[in-house]
């Protein structure tokens, strides 16, 4: 149906930083949009539904005339009867993925890492380890954002 309404498609429907399509005036977000990611410079699109959540207040602003980008660290979680695993991130690809912890003792945290970069972080059990990633990469985006206004303070 996207397809047949003239949006530009690419393993979902592919969106601006601004969640808008190729197509002026239009938006999509949630499991359809595939955005560029601010880490990895990839387009990539994540089927949960805080992301899709957080694209839609974004969209909404969007629509309304706002310009703000969607820049939010993508992650999920599920709990599966007494397995609880959380991924910060987007790692499509990776070089590296350093475990620390107990990977069969279900005490861990999975670090993908590509060309020496960080791309995301899996934890079994370690919540808090979770949201230092989440921090850890909100806080680099930030970074860009800031440089990329030319700001420096």
């Amino acid at each position: 149906m996207a397809e047949r309404a003239g949006l530009a498609i690419d393993r979902g429907v592919t969106v601006d930083e601004y969640l808008e399509t190729s197509v002026p005036g239009i938006f999509a977000a949630g499991d359809i949009a595939r955005w560029p990611d601010r880490l990895t410079g990839e387009r990539i699109r994540v089927e949960h539904f805080v992301v899709a959540e957080r694209q839609g207040q974004i969209a909404a602003r969007n629509i309304l005339g706002h310009r703000e980008a969607f820049s939010a660290v993508p992650f999920f979680w599920t709990e599966q009867y007494d397995f609880g695993i959380a991924y910060v991130g987007h790692a499509e690809r990776w070089d590296v993925a350093e475990i620390n912890g107990r990977l069969a003792e279900r005490d861990c945290s999975i670090t993908y890492r590509k060309g020496g970069k960080k791309l995301a972080v899996a934890t079994i059990h370690r919540d808090l380890d979770s949201l230092r990633a989440e921090v850890e990469f909100e806080r680099t985006i930030a970074t860009f954002t800031k440089a990329a206004a030319g700001g420096t303070s």
